[in-house]
């Protein structure tokens, strides 16, 4: 079993800047790959950004260029770091991990954390 707990989410006025962490724990091990998903009212759960346990990193192309995806293996941990943020992204942000290549899918993920709100305000 995995456990992931994401934190840093909250209130932020466009063009500001949040950093989202997300703690495993458990057998992390067998988690290959971490990922960034988000779900805004009414949408479905959409990707954002994943990282390998290498550190190669993939993007949403709505999030390109904005978001930066890092991990830090000896404590477990995976960032997003958010700049240039705009209404559109808000929604609750979850964290994942899996073992399935590349990642960008939610059927890729075995484990999933309980989310953390980001609102952006225009």
């Amino acid at each position: 079993q995995v456990q992931l707990v994401e934190s840093g989410g909250g209130l932020v006025q466009a063009g500001g800047s949040l950093r989202l962490s997300c703690a495993a724990s458990g057998r992390t091990f067998s988690s290959s790959v971490m990922g960034w998903f988000r779900q805004a009212p009414g949408k479905e759960r959409e990707f954002v950004a994943r990282i390998t346990r290498g550190g190669n990193t993939y993007y949403a192309d709505s999030v390109k260029g904005r978001f930066a995806i890092s991990r830090d293996n000896a404590k477990n941990t995976v960032y997003l770091q958010m700049d240039s943020l705009r209404s559109e992204d808000t929604a609750v942000y979850y964290c994942a991990a899996g073992n399935s290549f590349p990642g960008t899918r939610t059927g890729s993920y075995d484990y999933w954390g309980q989310g953390t709100q980001v609102t952006v305000s225009s």
